[in-house]
This record gives structure tokens, C-alpha cells and sequence, in this order.
């Protein structure tokens, strides 16, 4: 019999043998298939049935319509404050006694160092193992200061509690003690008919008024009478005496709502670039000028713009009417006041005029006569591969610093200043002659008018910024071109705009030139300044430039300590740096928040606005009454 396929055996049947297998087929695969749900919803059960207990999910039904939210839910804000013991644990209080501490002016520190020439006096930081961990307390009693300018004539004495300028000045007007506050009549050793009269004085020795003269300095500035009433003529005074000649002069100054700094001519550059002030000033302030060389001179020299006036009170002007009452003979005072004027002449200053108590000396506005003048006076010479705008813990030389290059005698070196008020928004010299790597005329006025933008953003989401008189005293701490400033010139304030020592470019030149103030500093280390003594810190990507330098908890520490109660903070950084620099805040008490970029919320970089908390040390009393059960 022949073989037949399988496709032929069943054609072969009749159709209902093939309905038979066809059902049969069917019946089959509806088991498996039933069979499979089965196996598959049992290993869901056994999947989901934990997890679901763990997590107390309700359960879900398949009529639920999902719907996806992609708005932002988390805001770093809305981040938990750690518990109140936790933050008074980790950042505490610091003792009532560091009041008004100054880590790099700590008098018990300075006596470890070189009396001679004052070195001891300069600045002497801590090291990182001595660094206080805790919060500096205003002292019981601390009052919000006057506003300005009601601040120039009055300071709440619980807020500097010194007695002692009151006594040793009291025939000078200096200060005097009323109540339960200080008054300032504006008086001085060589002013005793008061700053107004005496810078009258000035007035009509050199123009004071034409805008010529914009930013000065005055050396020993007692409580800083001179640049308080220089501030109603529009010329900005950075005044500066050391910590301990005079107790709380310079914090009597910022008290005041009056720009100053604790500084001393001693060994090191004062910290100011070259060509930064158009005047500089010293009524009876105890510098010895025709010592070492004139060397303090020499400074005065580096520091002052060409044509820049510098202006003797005191000794040993008018030597010949006040000998007998400084208690010096007068061929000490003749000789002290010969060597000052021979180092002048080394210099090449111009003796304007002596009339009074008065002595006013021109610096060149070029150094094209000076250079020949070196065959004839051999001391100082020209200082050779320095750069003059290094001035962060740098040795003083006995050389005279060049002025910029001149084409002819009548060209003035480094460039013509506009005068004020045109001088803020001019393309300062050192940015027009290139002088700033990488910073263009374009550069500076692209970066004016950012400043504009963000500043008016600013006064949206900061109501105490906008309120003209709520803030006095300002401080930039990473000011690149002093834009923040600018914008602010014509509010009721004053900015100490910082450049930074590790920052790329060296500007602060650039900030004096548009006739604005500032200094040098390292934010690894404290500020040569009071506790309390700002009422605004714009903190510019600080923290993103320190990273990796110093603790952000230590820079935030000297925020604090320099930071007036209820004083504000603006940062400015990446949203990671604020975020981490937020939890500190927290940890320090202040009311913080997170709020977008001007330009919205899609930019990384944010704004943090912190608030500090009022709070002082205790009453003296209960202090006591803490110790002793803390002792028992």
C-alpha cells in the first residue's frame, strides 16, 4: 500500500472527523491559556502583597486616571530646621567677654609680637585650631543704631560701652556722654571749632567742591569726625586707626554710620592699591613721617593719585605758637618739621601751602621731573619689578613707586580722572588702557547696567533694601568692578566694597578710579573690623570661590560676627552652595529663604536672603547667676 502524508490522510476523513480534532484543539489551548492568568496572578500577588503591608498603599483600582504633575514640590525653604537644642549645640553662643572680639587684633595675641616699629599692632590672625566655634553676642542692652544722619551726632551707649574718650578728650569735643547715648559735636584736637570749620579750613587752601576731589584717606582718625562731615561735600573718607591707641575710636566710627577700618602704618602696605586716593590726611595723628627713611611717606606716596594732596595738622605744624603746650622744645619740633619736608622733596611733592595749623603738599601728576631729580637725591630710588597694587601682607619698601608712563610733562600718568559725580559711570583708566587682563570698556559698561537690573531685583524681594534709611552700612565681599556700589551711590549708604586676594583680576584700582572706597581681603581669616559693624553683606559667589579653601561655617562665623542685629545678607551663588549654606543658617538662628534669579527660575544660580535674629549676651547679673550654679 502506498504512503500517504499526514495533509492527505486528513483530507482522506470525512469533515466531521476534522470538526472532532479541530474542537478538541480548541478545548486544549483555552487550558493553557486559563492555566497561564492563573500562574501570573499568583506571582503578582506574591510580589505586591509585601509590599503593599510595608507601605500601607491603599489599594488600586483599575478605574484610576493618573495624572503627572512635573511642578517642583521640594524648595529648599521648605527643608526641615534641624531641632532647637541641635542648632544651640552645634553653633552656640560665644561668651559674653567676646563681645566686640577681633580675632586679627587681639590685643593678649599682638604681645607675642615685635614692638618695634608697632609690628604688634598689625594684623595677627589666629590659626585654625584657635578659631572661635560659636556666635559673637552684642552686648545687653544693644539698641538698632540711629539712622543716618542723625547717627553722625549720636550712638546709643549700650551699644559701645566705653567711657574712656570721654575723659581723655573732653576739652577736645571728641565725644561726651548724655544719658543713655554718646554725642559727637564734631570736634578734634586740631579742630576745636568743629570738622565743618576746620574742613572750611581746607576749603580754601585746595577746592573742594569741583568734584576734583573724590576719595581721601585719614590716618589716626580718632572717632572720624573729618570724613563724617567730608560726606556732605560728596567726598568718601576711608578712615583707619589701630585697635588699642584710643579704646572703640574706629567702632565709634562705624557706630556712627561712617566709613573706617582698624589699620596701622607700621611694617606692612596699608591694604589699598596704588593711585587710590585724591586726598590724604593726619591732624595730630602720631605718625612719625621723617622716621625710617620717611618711609610712612613713602606709603602715603604709593597710595595717593597723581596731583593727590596730602595734609599735615599738628605736630609739627606751627611749632612756633603751640611748642610750649605740646611740652616739646621747639628745636625738636623745627627739626622734626625739616626732616618732613626734606623727605617731600625726595618725593617730589609740591609744597602747596602752610597757613594756621594747616600744611598742604601736591603730588607730581608725572614722574617725568622726578626721574631726572634722582641724580640729586640718591634716596629713595625708583622701585624696581614690584607690582604696586600688591598690598595683602606686604613688606613696606623704601623706594619710591613709578607712576604710569607719560608722552610729555603735562600728560598725567595713568590716565585723566572725569570728575565727580561723571567719574562713577567713566571708563576708569586702568580698564580703558587695558591695564585689567581680560576687562574691556564694553566689559565695564555691560557689568553697570547688569548691576542696575539685578540691584532693582533686589529692592523686589529684600523690602528693608528699599526702604531708603533702613540700611547705612554696607559691605561687598567679592565686588569685582564695585557695580553693586555704583547702583547704590545715591541711597542713604555707603559701601566697603572687598576685592578679594585669591579673586581672578585685581579691580579694586579700577573701583578708586570710579570714585568709589574699598580694601584687600582673604575671607579664610577675619576682617580688620568691629563686631556689629554692618547692616547689609552682599556675599557675590564667595562661597563657590573658597570652595576647597577654607570651612564655609568659619566665613559664615565672621558673616555673623560683623553682621549688626537684624542686619541682612544677599548671596549670590549656585543653587548646591546655597542650599548647603542655608543649613548653616538654620543652624545660626536666621531667618533664610531661597528666591529665583532675576532672569527666573530655569537659571542655576539663586538668591538667598537671610535675616539675622536680634538677640545680646545676657544682663550681667544672670549671667553671674548661671556661672555659680554652673560652677556648683
Amino acid at each position: 500500500m502506498a504512503f500517504q502524508t499526514p495533509l492527505q490522510y486528513f483530507s482522506l476523513k470525512p469533515k466531521r472527523a476534522n470538526l472532532y480534532y479541530m474542537t478538541v484543539a480548541a478545548v486544549l489551548c483555552t487550558i493553557c491559556y486559563l492555566v497561564g492568568i492563573w500562574q501570573h496572578s499568583t506571582s503578582r500577588a506574591a510580589i505586591y502583597t509585601p509590599v503593599s503591608a510595608v507601605t500601607s498603599c491603599p489599594p488600586i483600582t483599575t478605574n484610576t486616571t493618573i495624572t503627572l504633575d512635573f511642578n517642583a514640590h521640594h524648595r529648599a525653604e521648605d527643608l526641615p530646621l534641624p531641632p532647637v537644642a541641635a542648632r544651640v549645640a552645634h553653633l552656640p553662643a560665644c561668651d559674653a567677654k567676646h563681645s566686640e572680639y577681633t580675632p586679627c587684633e587681639d590685643v593678649t595675641r599682638s604681645l607675642k609680637f615685635d614692638r618695634d616699629r608697632l609690628v604688634y599692632r598689625e594684623r595677627h590672625c589666629p590659626d585654625k585650631e584657635e578659631l572661635l566655634k560659636c556666635r559673637i553676642p552684642a552686648p545687653h542692652g544693644y539698641t538698632v543704631p540711629f539712622r543716618w544722619p542723625e547717627s553722625r551726632e549720636s550712638v546709643w551707649y549700650a551699644n559701645v560701652p566705653h567711657k574712656e574718650l570721654t575723659v581723655e578728650k573732653k576739652m577736645q569735643n571728641w565725644v561726651h556722654y548724655e544719658g543713655d547715648r554718646f554725642r559727637f559735636p564734631g570736634g578734634g584736637t586740631m579742630f576745636p571749632r568743629g570738622a565743618d570749620a576746620y574742613i572750611d579750613d581746607i576749603g580754601k587752601l585746595i577746592n573742594l567742591r569741583d568734584g576734583s576731589i573724590r576719595t581721601a584717606i585719614d590716618t589716626g582718625c580718632g572717632v572720624a569726625s573729618w570724613g563724617a562731615y567730608l560726606l556732605s561735600r560728596d567726598i568718601l573718607t576711608v578712615s583707619f586707626a589701630p585697635r588699642d591707641t584710643h579704646e572703640a575710636q574706629v567702632q565709634f566710627a562705624l557706630e556712627r554710620g561712617v566709613p573706617a577700618l582698624i589699620g596701622i602704618l607700621a611694617s606692612k602696605r596699608l591694604p589699598y592699591p596704588s593711585r587710590a586716593f585724591d586726598m590724604a590726611h593726619c591732624s595730630r595723628c602720631l605718625i612719625p613721617w621723617g622716621q625710617y627713611d620717611g618711609l610712612y611717606l613713602i606709603e602715603v606716596d604709593r597710595v595717593l593719585r597723581p596731583g593727590g594732596y596730602w595734609i599735615l595738622s599738628g605736630p609739627p605744624i606751627n611749632w612756633e605758637n603751640h611748642w610750649k603746650g605740646w611740652e616739646r622744645t621747639a628745636e625738636d619740633l623745627k627739626a622734626e618739621q625739616t626732616t618732613i619736608e626734606n623727605v617731600a622733596k625726595r618725593l617730589c611733592w609740591k609744597k602747596l601751602k602752610q597757613k594756621g595749623d594747616l600744611a598742604i603738599w601736591q603730588k607730581p601728576t608725572n614722574h617725568v621731573h622726578c626721574k631726572v631729580n634722582r641724580k640729586l637725591f640718591k634716596k629713595p630710588s625708583f622701585c624696581q619689578a614690584q607690582d604696586p597694587d600688591t598690598a595683602w601682607y606686604t613688606k613696606m619698601e623704601d623706594c619710591l613707586t613709578p607712576l604710569p608712563g607719560v608722552n610729555n610733562i603735562k600728560e598725567i600718568a595713568g590716565g585723566q580722572l572725569a570728575k565727580w559725580p561723571e567719574r562713577l559711570n567713566t571708563v576708569p583708566p586702568r580698564i580703558s588702557s587695558g591695564s585689567l587682563t581680560g576687562i574691556t570698556a564694553e566689559t565695564f559698561r555691560e557689568n553697570t547696567e547688569l548691576w542696575k537690573k539685578r540691584v532693582e531685583y533686589y529692592k523686589t524681594v529684600d523690602y528693608q533694601l528699599a526702604e531708603a534709611g533702613r540700611y547705612r552700612n554696607l559691605l561687598d565681599m567679592n565686588a569685582y568692578l564695585g557695580g553693586f556700589a555704583a547702583v547704590l551711590v545715591h541711597d542713604p549708604v555707603w559701601v566697603m566694597n572687598i576685592v578679594p586676594v585669591e579673586a581672578e583680576v585685581n579691580a579694586l584700582g579700577a573701583i578708586y578710579e570710579r570714585g568709589l572706597i574699598g580694601t584687600y581681603q582673604n575671607w579664610c581669616e577675619a576682617m580688620s573690623t568691629y563686631p556689629r559693624t554692618y547692616d547689609l553683606i552682599h556675599s557675590d559667589s564667595v562661597f563657590t570661590l573658597y570652595k576647597d579653601r577654607c570651612e564655609a561655617e568659619d566665613i559664615l562665623l565672621e558673616m555673623d560676627r560683623i553682621l549688626r542685629p537684624e542686619g541682612s545678607i544677599i548671596f549670590r551663588d549656585d543653587v548646591d552652595v546655597l542650599v548647603k549654606v542655608k543649613s548653616i543658617l538654620d543652624a545660626m538662628q536666621y531667618d533664610a529663604r531661597i528666591v529665583d534669579h532675576e532672569n527666573g527660575p530655569k537659571v542655576r544660580e539663586k538668591i538667598l536672603l537671610a535675616v539675622k535674629q536680634y538677640w545680646t549676651a545676657p544682663a550681667p547679673a544672670l549671667e553671674t547667676q548661671e556661672q555659680s550654679k554652673s560652677n556648683s
